[in-house]
């Protein structure tokens, strides 16, 4: 007796790759990033910022070039190693002129190719996927320092504080000191509080 039809083995299905795509949304950190600038007014510009080398003008330049070089990232045309920050270097423009960069940074980071293969930022080839995961943590840190600076609010979405904290971790220990002085903050703190203290900055400045 022959075997029915629905009794045969069948072949396998085909394989298939997933779809590669975004590792990360840029989008909550760059809204919020950009949500600030409007409240910044030019009598703030000289005041200390959590960066101990940094104003709030040397802190805005550096927004502004990290967000030109990590578009560039994402689109595999690296400018290469950066330009020290600087207040005397800031657009004159910057506030409207931050803003559109930071739409064009999500945009190219929303590119699945952005994604795929190695990239440049700062003068170092690394990993694309961790090319994207430093622009997340330049975004959220530093925007948390702009806050905090001009006594703004600052909310970081889980995805991105989760993402910090891993690139914080990660390169602590493949370069050890590259944050400056950790600060303690304790290890039942919430996630994005970590995230400042692996990265040398006290959450209650």
């Amino acid at each position: 007796m022959t075997a029915s039809t629905t009794d045969a083995p069948r072949p396998p299905e085909p394989a298939h790759e997933p779809a590669l795509g975004p590792a990360l949304d840029l989008a909550p950190a760059a809204r919020r990033v950009a949500a600030l600038l409007p409240a910044i007014g030019p009598e703030q510009l000289g005041d200390p910022t959590p960066c101990p080398d940094f104003d709030v003008a040397t802190l805005l330049d550096h927004l502004v070039t990290l967000t030109d070089a990590f578009t560039h990232s994402a689109r595999k045309t690296p400018l290469g190693a950066p330009e020290t920050p600087s207040a005397a270097h800031l657009d004159p423009d910057w506030r409207t002129a931050l803003p559109d960069m930071l739409a064009e940074l999500v945009a190219a980071w929303a590119e699945p190719a952005a994604w795929a293969g190695e990239t440049e930022a700062g003068g170092l080839r690394l990993p694309a996927s961790e090319v994207g995961a430093i622009a997340v943590n330049e975004l959220v840190v530093h925007g948390w320092d702009l806050a905090r600076a001009t006594r703004q609010r600052f909310s970081v979405n889980a995805a991105s504080a989760r993402a910090c904290l891993g690139f914080a971790q990660q390169f602590e220990v493949v370069v050890p000191g590259l944050f400056g002085e950790r600060v303690e903050v304790g290890a039942d703190a919430p996630v994005f509080h970590r995230v400042l203290g692996l990265e040398g900055r006290d959450p209650r400045w």
